[in-house]
């Protein structure tokens, strides 16, 4: 799909549609997937110690912090890094922390976020102080003006592939061209490189 950077105001869309559809889906999709949810917790739990799920201080929209929730991948004596800072992450990963990261499962939790409004299923990643050159790149460009989302545009582009400039640029032009075409096309790309298990790690 082509998209063209241009500035545009808030459509009926962004404003009301998308987040109707992203109440609506995430209580569908925690109702239905409460026993998978429940199979991991249980996982999570009997495989390394500690808490279940991992939560940080992630910047959303308007750069305002929220707690983000995930299921806990790392063991709890891992060192707070960015995920491409990481010199030897396997060795923090729990039993099954890279299965869970693989297939995007450790997500699920942001369930919780979208109901809270904190987050949307589109949009730019939550980031941490640890991506503080792609945070601040946000506040210029614009990206920052919309919640974050589960995936996005940067997200079925490469991800960790591609360097900050890249990323927050990929930011900018999802913000700015917010549309059902752009979201659904972001969602069957996310779809197909989970299952394909290709450039599309969320951290």
């Amino acid at each position: 799909m082509r998209v063209e950077k241009h500035t545009s105001s808030e459509s009926i869309y962004q404003k009301y549609i998308k987040t109707i559809i992203d109440v609506l889906f995430a209580s569908l999709l925690t109702v239905a997937l409460l026993p998978l949810l429940a199979l991991i917790a249980v996982s999570v739990k009997l495989t390394s110690s500690g808490p279940v799920l991992f939560k940080q201080l992630r910047y959303g929209k308007n750069s305002e912090q929220f707690w983000i929730y995930k299921f806990r991948t790392m063991q709890i004596d891992a060192p707070i890094l960015a995920d491409q800072d990481f010199y030897n992450k396997d060795k923090y990963l729990t039993p099954i922390g890279k299965f869970l990261r693989s297939t995007s499962l450790d997500e699920l939790p942001q369930l919780i976020n979208i109901l809270d409004g904190d987050m949307s299923f589109i949009g730019p990643r939550p980031l941490s102080d640890t991506d503080i050159e792609v945070i601040s790149a946000r506040l210029e460009n614009g990206a920052d003006l919309i919640k974050p989302g589960i995936t996005g545009y940067a997200q079925v582009n490469g991800r960790n592939t591609i360097d900050n400039e890249q990323k927050a640029y990929l930011d900018s032009v999802y913000a700015e061209n917010i549309s059902l075409e752009f979201d659904v096309w972001i969602i069957f790309q996310t779809v197909f490189k989970v299952l394909s298990r290709k450039d599309i790690n969320l951290n």
